[in-house]
């Protein structure tokens, strides 16, 4: 972007007065150095300022018919393509409280005729070279907003690609598809809309909390990647040895994402929150999940909303070694378990949204070549 402090070869000045005398006159002293636009009312004036080019100083008299120059200079200053235009009243007003009046309302200078032509010409100089500077500026600031907010853009996208790209990776090494991750960011979004207004949630659960929770719920199974296959692709029960050792994928997910902040050398709020997710979205409202069997209100609010979510999903979709239930069946296993394995607000929120979670289930459901492929693979590493 090129920006310059020099003035247009000849700035656009904008002559207000209902006297054809004093427009002759300003027209002749102003007309080798200025484009000129001219007005012989309020009305006209208001009509040339916001029309074709914009004038880049006006002279304004203040004693005219139906419009006097007070209003015309209020108007100016309330319209958002003139309020930078800089406003000189030219007037034979020199009363000392006409001038206070004239300057409270927006103008730049006030000066009184009989007009010195060196004092005004003089004034226009300074006042549009002062305009110059601050048209610079304002180019210069709005560039600047620009640039920060492309570049908050790319952040923010590379934020979610990188996100995707981890919890995708997880996800290959399981029995799920990639589409688990995108359903689950949706449920748990869900969830959390409608519990915004729920008297134990709305401090906690706001807009830029709910957007944080849908940039990190994608990470809470992360910790997969840590799990051998000949456990992760089992198609069957795990026997206890093997539980135990799948139950370390919290664990795993949490150091994972905790080992990427300390590299950052700062906390990033995404990625607390998908720590929180990653760690606790296995526990149980009534204290018998893991990995630490915490209960109630000490699990965290994000985990809570993705136990439901997690679950829902786990139930309802096909995976390589099992069909999956239909979605009633599901409803009922949740309703089940409220009180017991999941917070029991969460749990009423999810009844009054079963229908939004029918629909994204839909919309992110695995196609038939998704699952040949995941079955493929697991043939493939069982022998």
């Amino acid at each position: 972007m090129e920006t310059s402090l020099e003035l247009p070869a000849k700035p656009i000045i904008l002559i207000v007065d209902d006297t054809p005398e004093n427009l002759a006159l300003m027209s002749e002293l102003l007309r080798s150095d200025y484009k000129l636009k001219i007005a012989n009312s309020g009305a006209r004036a208001l009509k040339l300022a916001t029309t074709g080019d914009l004038p880049d100083l006006i002279l304004l008299d203040i004693m005219m018919p139906e419009m006097d120059g007070y209003e015309v200079c209020q108007i100016l200053k309330a319209h958002p393509a003139t309020r930078d235009i800089p406003v000189i009243f030219l007037t034979a007003k020199a009363d000392i409280a006409d001038e206070e009046k004239g300057l409270q309302i927006g103008a730049v200078d006030y000066i009184t005729k009989p007009v010195s032509p060196p004092i005004l010409m003089a004034r226009l100089k300074i006042h549009l070279a002062l305009k110059a500077h601050a048209d610079f500026l304002r180019d210069k600031s709005a560039f600047l907003e620009q640039e920060v907010a492309k570049r908050t853009r790319e952040v923010t996208a590379i934020q979610d690609v990188t996100i995707l790209a981890m919890a995708s990776l997880a996800e290959t090494r399981d029995a799920d598809t990639g589409n688990h991750i995108r359903r689950t960011q949706y449920y748990v979004q869900a969830l959390a809309q409608k519990l915004s207004s729920h008297p134990h949630f709305a401090a906690l659960l706001t807009d830029e909390y709910i957007r944080m929770l849908f940039k990190s719920a994608p990470l809470h199974d992360i910790g997969k990647v840590g799990i051998p296959d000949r456990i992760l692709l089992k198609p069957g029960k795990f026997d206890a040895a093997e539980f135990e050792i799948m139950k370390t994928h919290t664990t795993l997910g949490r150091d994972a994402i905790d080992h990427a902040e300390k590299q950052l050398g700062t906390e990033v709020s995404f990625l607390s929150m998908a720590k929180d997710i990653a760690y606790s979205h296995q526990e149980k409202w009534d204290g018998s999940g893991y990995p630490q069997g915490l209960s109630g209100e000490a699990i965290p609010v994000a985990a809570r909303l993705m136990a439901v979510a997690d679950v829902y999903d786990a139930l309802i979709c096909r995976r390589v070694y099992k069909e999956g239930m239909g979605h009633d069946l599901a409803v009922e296993l949740i309703v089940q378990g409220r009180g017991s394995h999941f917070d029991p607000d969460v749990v009423d929120a999810f009844l009054t949204l079963q229908d939004e979670f029918r629909a994204i289930a839909a919309r992110f459901a695995d196609s038939d070549e998704d699952l040949e492929q995941k079955r493929e693979q697991l043939n493939l590493i069982n022998g």
